[in-house]
């Protein structure tokens, strides 16, 4: 069947169409809540099916590449809407804009149906009704609730209030031991009080911390001062870009998006009782300036609002006004359980917010411009289709078959994103199924974790091989280069200042300068997916060691524990193996007396 004959066939229902080239290339991944009128909508079919005229030239020029339609049938507009958005993140086509930040941001929340509440953090909605959330905080949240547990004498532990006696947090004089009754719940109130006081007000925890600082560096222990340095900075960072206060002391959250050239920028401000408290911004790349301003407000917003908030606003203002927000509210309204609106105001105080956040959207894309563009080196250099900002690097580790571990670091627009860091317990016994074990897993979790835009992979042309079969199999492109050390007589050099690495790219070897920035961007980001798996395994072998040293099985020594902890990777894998899968490892004397041991 051809194009044209697919298109006049299509039905009258809702769904999502997906555009490929003659070589079978995805292009493009839409929305519709009448197939038929929306794709026929892009052509001309007198005398020969072209794209309209009437289309923009960017959208004119993607069209022309079109060789074959697919399309999705769902049960209405909405449906279309959230499928079209998992479609994109999965496959990632080449004139789509793939959003990959959809984290919900942590909120610190006050459990007031407890006795002497405690600050915690969640990024889910906790059960209960008398609760009070703050945030949402897009960084430092966890170092300002450390810090506020130092400057106030709250319970400091779950465990602790049911314990019914004071513990070592009393004697260090961290808590007044409410579980003894040494503090009534008036007292407690007012420290408490104060605590909730320095969440938005950092001044006094700041000044604490300054001075906790200054005394550690008197004493010379340097390695506690440089904890409490990082915190300080944590806490600092925590963004604000406004002291904009409103009147009415409305909640809100703000979404202003621009674009520029072959970048764009998404700013999120979170406003809560009339204040601005934090923000964030996201960087995401387009393919020679295509970009449909709407497709990606509608994507921001429903990554976002996806999932359930701890407390979801009632108002989410945008810096343009979409054709579709009514079907956006009831997406989202369905989603967060609760009547949303969506506007984009043009006069006033709010017109006012949304100025600033296009003024920190054009800030962010000077700044980005500012440094050396190694991404489009890279894309060049490669012959990429997108201009490539995030990359996931893998490596694993492990000593003659034991405490096999991998990891997966994440370098994403100039800095590594170490919230993002993925570790794994291997089970595969060499480099090459470890490897194989790991891509998989990472693979199987693209859905709720988009791909990024190039895999670096430790290794030559057979671990090449098999990361792109792996990708092959699990219909995703991803530019995948690996990067291993130059050999001679099968021997890697090592030697200081002779060591050439090289790249591995499809069919293509890259033998380059140690000067070159391509070869020395790919190296940092070996070298620092090596040290994040050698530190794993450090970490992993000690505890198996621990854990080893602690199985204390009468007739059976550390060298059975160790083959079985070998064989089935963690002690709990061990107590719930059964009789006949013991007697796979060890013989059927020591295998008993391991099943007895566990089982009683």
């Amino acid at each position: 069947m051809t194009l044209e004959e697919k298109i006049k066939q299509l039905p009258n229902t809702a769904g999502v169409y997906q555009y490929f080239d003659k070589d079978g290339k995805l292009l493009y991944i839409g929305k519709a809540k009448v197939l038929k009128n929306r794709v026929k909508s892009y052509f001309n079919f007198t005398p020969t099916l072209s794209p309209s005229n009437r289309l923009s030239s960017r959208i004119y020029k993607m069209l022309q590449e079109v060789a074959r339609l697919e399309y999705v049938l769902v049960n209405n507009e909405n449906d279309a809407l959230i499928l079209e958005n998992s479609l994109i993140k999965q496959l990632k086509p080449k004139y789509n804009i793939l959003l990959r930040d959809d984290k919900t941001y942590p909120y610190i929340y006050v459990d007031f149906n407890q006795d002497f509440p405690r600050l915690e953090i969640t990024r889910k909605a906790q059960k209960g009704k008398n609760i009070k959330y703050f945030g949402p905080f897009t960084n430092g949240s966890k170092a300002l609730i450390e810090s506020i547990y130092e400057t106030n004498k709250l319970v400091q532990k779950k465990s602790c209030i049911k314990s019914k006696k004071a513990c070592l947090y009393y004697q260090i004089n961290k808590c007044h031991a409410p579980c003894e009754g040494k503090v009534s719940k008036s007292e407690y109130k007012i420290i408490l009080d104060n605590a909730i006081s320095q969440i938005y007000n950092k001044t006094k925890t700041l000044q604490y911390l300054k001075n906790k600082l200054q005394k550690l560096s008197d004493a010379l222990r340097f390695e506690e001062a440089i904890k409490t340095r990082d915190m300080i900075d944590k806490i600092k960072n925590i963004k604000q870009v406004s002291n904009m206060d409103f009147a009415n002391n409305e909640s809100f959250d703000l979404f202003c998006i621009k674009t520029y050239q072959n970048k764009g920028v998404i700013v999120r401000i979170f406003v809560r009782d009339g204040k601005v408290i934090s923000s964030n911004d996201v960087i995401f790349n387009t393919k020679e300036g295509y970009c449909d301003i709407e497709s990606v407000y509608e994507s921001a917003l429903i990554n976002y609002y996806k999932n359930p908030l701890p407390k979801c606003v009632n108002s989410i203002l945008l810096g343009y006004d979409i054709s579709n927000k009514e079907q956006l509210q009831n997406i989202i309204s369905q989603k967060q359980n609760k009547k949303i609106t969506i506007s984009a105001p043009k006069i006033g105080a709010k017109k006012s917010i949304i100025d600033v956040g296009f003024k920190n959207c054009d800030e962010i894309i000077k700044l980005q411009n500012a440094n050396f563009n190694i991404y489009k080196k890279i894309q060049e250099f490669f012959n990429l289709d997108r201009e490539p900002f995030r990359f996931e690097s893998f490596d694993n580790s492990h000593m003659m078959g034991e405490s096999c571990v991998g990891s997966m670091i994440v370098y994403d627009n100039n800095k590594f994103a170490k919230e993002d860091y993925r570790k794994y317990t291997l089970q595969a016994k060499d480099e090459y199924n470890q490897m194989s074990e790991m891509l998989q897993r990472r693979v199987s979790s693209f859905d709720s974790n988009p791909p990024p835009d190039v895999w670096v992979i430790d290794g030559g042309k057979t671990l090449l091989t098999l990361a792109n079969n792996i990708l092959k199999h699990a219909k995703v492109d991803i530019p995948t280069i690996a990067i291993s050390k130059e050999k001679k007589d099968a021997k890697t050099i090592r030697s200081k200042g002779g060591a050439k690495d090289i790249l591995y790219f499809n069919d293509l070897v890259f033998k380059l300068s140690t000067q070159d920035k391509v070869l020395n961007f790919f190296q940092l980001l070996r070298d620092e997916a090596h040290r994040s798996a050698i530190l794993f395994h450090q970490k992993s072998k000690l505890k198996n060691d621990k854990q080893i040293s602690m199985i204390d099985i009468k007739g059976v020594g550390a060298g059975y524990i160790k083959k079985l902890v070998l064989y089935f990777g963690t002690f709990d894998n061990i107590k719930n193996a059964n009789l006949e899968e013991l007697e796979l490892v060890v013989n059927k004397k020591i295998a008993a007396k391991v099943f007895e041991f566990f089982k009683t």
